[in-house]
Formats: structure tokens, sequence, C-alpha cells
């Protein structure tokens, strides 16, 4: 039986290295992976995975209002999908997640979800909670903190340096991202992002 996956990291942890690594193998032995990114990075332009390394190679951009089971099966019907790869998956719905559940459950197609775990505001996405809640599969990419701990948290910073404690938690430009471990990351953040008891 295939298997949903979910593969998180917090930045720069090599999250679209490996997964055009990976895609690169299905191809490689004559097999036909599909390859979908978020919609909300793409600035309007066609879809791109792109890793910091240099690498990048088109994808399809999937949307709130998209059905990624109707997708995938039809795709499949037209050819024999082996694998589906999908970066930058904490833009996914609920919905989402239970659909590609559904593409490796009932087509019996593995996905491969690649994505952040947690948003510069130190809370859950809401397609990497589902994925965390359902994925049959979870593995850590790890990265390192400038302390040289593990990275598990996000900073987001903007054009003058300083540390951003609010503001949408989707934006097409990455540039301005830093990974922090939790003790660097509250002390960057400035306060305990939990109110109340």
């Amino acid at each position: 039986m295939a298997k949903l996956y979910f593969h998180y990291a917090a930045m720069n942890a090599g999250k679209s290295t490996l997964l055009l690594q990976a895609a690169h193998n299905y191809r490689e032995r004559g097999m036909r992976p599909l390859l979908y990114t978020c919609a909300a990075y793409s600035g309007g332009q066609p879809g791109v995975i792109s890793s910091r390394l240099g690498i990048a190679e088109p994808a399809d951009l999937y949307d709130d209002p998209d059905d990624l089971f109707t997708r995938i099966r039809d795709e499949n019907e037209t050819s024999k999908v082996d694998c589906v790869f999908l970066d930058e998956v904490q833009c996914l719905t609920r919905q989402h997640v239970w659909q590609l559940a559904r593409v490796a459950d009932r087509l019996n197609i593995p996905v491969m979800c690649y994505g952040l775990r947690t948003d510069f505001l130190g809370h859950p996405f809401v397609g990497s909670a589902e994925l965390l809640a359902i994925a049959d599969t979870l593995r850590e990419i790890r990265t390192i903190c400038e302390c040289g701990a593990k990275a598990t948290m996000v900073v987001r910073r903007d054009q003058h340096g300083r540390v951003q404690t609010e503001g949408s938690t989707v934006e097409p430009e990455k540039a301005d991202y830093i990974s922090l471990c939790r003790k660097h990351w509250e002390e960057a953040f400035g306060r305990w992002p939990v109110k109340g008891p």
C-alpha cells in the first residue's frame, strides 16, 4: 500500500533539494512523478520548485479551491503516476490533506509532502497540523540554529533586520526568514507567544 509522507523542517534545511533529488530518481528509473507547489508563493508566475543550491524544476500550482484527488486521479488516468511530490505543504488546507490521503489509499500512489511545521509566530500551519495528525510517515529534516543547536523555529525580519511579530504567515519572498532553536527564537521574538493561562 502507498503511504502519505510528511517531511518537515525549519527554513534552510534542504526540503526542496531533497524533493527534487527524489523526483529525479523516479525519472531516472523511467517512472512518472507529479510535482506541485503552492500558488500563494508563485507571485502570479508559473509554478517552480527551487532549491537554494540553484536547482529548480517546473511544478503545477495548487490553491485553496483545488480538489487534489481529482487532479491527480485524472493525471493517472491519462498516464500512470508513480509518485506525487508537493512542496510548501504548509499552504495546504485540511481538505487538501485528506484528498492526498485518498490518493495514497485509493489510487495506491505514494504522496511525498515537504514543508514547514510552524509559522514565524510559532503557530502550526493548518496543512502541517493535519499532516502531523494523519500522515503515515513523519520525517524531520534537521538544520541548525546560529548557536549550533537544532533549529525548529523561524523568525521573519524586515528590511532593517527587525524581527516581525505580526503579519501574514504566507509571503512570496522568503529571503528574510532565519531558522533558530526554540530558546533563541523566543529571545528574538521578544515575548512569549502564548497569552493567558
